[in-house]
């Protein structure tokens, strides 16, 4: 945890917070906090800054705050990505607000096992969980948007040229197409299949919706690789 990150439930005053929770057991087991020591914090959806620990102990941590930086900005990106299997959408979801994704739309797909969206894992608070792990790794504050979408055609016929509307949307898609564009500086929406890619039918409709199909390489990535790769590539 590379910032402490707090929200207004948190406040005992404009300057001072208070947390009980697992934070609470990282500063202790993790931080060896004690009263004195400097801190990176942030609020929730607001700046950064430092906080001094003026309490510690088994039941609470109070620290002064003093926020005044503002977090990282997001990339201008709207991320559409197939439910990948429910052992790996945390580690996902996770890198999204790790790498600065400022919307996330998890999709269905014919390659997408049903039982996947049974998983405890899509549970909103879940989500959230993962969501604020990868803001406090890379030290924002802004929470992504999220959104979970079970039926293709829906999505596809009905939300997502709304999405495209205004942003360069790229499919990347396994085969002989053309590569993936670099160091893009406008607002650009990215379509990731699942590991097998998206069957025909899929791929028309998203070509239809106003997405051009780009590739990697020929090389067949597991779906967090490709993911660090085509964000890498593109921002």
């Amino acid at each position: 945890m590379n910032l402490l990150l707090f929200s207004a439930a948190d406040r005992l005053d404009e300057q001072r917070i208070r947390v009980a929770d697992h934070r609470l057991q990282h500063l202790l087991q993790v931080l060896g906090a004690r009263a004195g020591d400097q801190l990176r914090v942030g609020e929730l959806g607001g700046l950064t800054g430092s906080g001094q620990v003026l309490a510690i102990d088994q039941q609470q941590a109070v620290l002064a705050v003093t926020l005044d930086r503002a977090p990282p900005p997001k990339l201008p990106l709207c991320l559409v990505l197939a439910l990948p299997r429910p052992k790996m959408l945390r580690r996902i979801v996770r890198t999204a607000a790790e790498l600065g994704v400022a919307q996330l739309h998890l999709i269905h797909s014919y390659r997408v096992e049903k039982s996947y969206w049974q998983t405890p894992a899509l549970q909103p608070g879940t989500l959230r969980g993962y969501l604020l792990q990868g803001l406090e790794q890379s030290r924002d504050t802004v929470l992504p948007e999220l959104a979970c979408h079970r039926r293709f055609k829906p999505f596809a016929e009905d939300i997502l040229p709304g999405l495209v509307a205004g942003r360069r949307a790229l499919l990347a898609h396994p085969g002989d197409y053309p590569p993936c564009p670099r160091d893009l500086q406008q607002p650009t929406l990215l379509v990731i299949g699942p590991e097998g890619g998206f069957i025909p039918y899929e791929v028309a409709k998203l070509g239809a919706a106003g997405c051009e199909i780009v590739s990697l390489g020929p090389r067949i990535l597991r779906v967090e690789n490709a993911l660090g790769a085509l964000l890498g590539r593109l921002f």
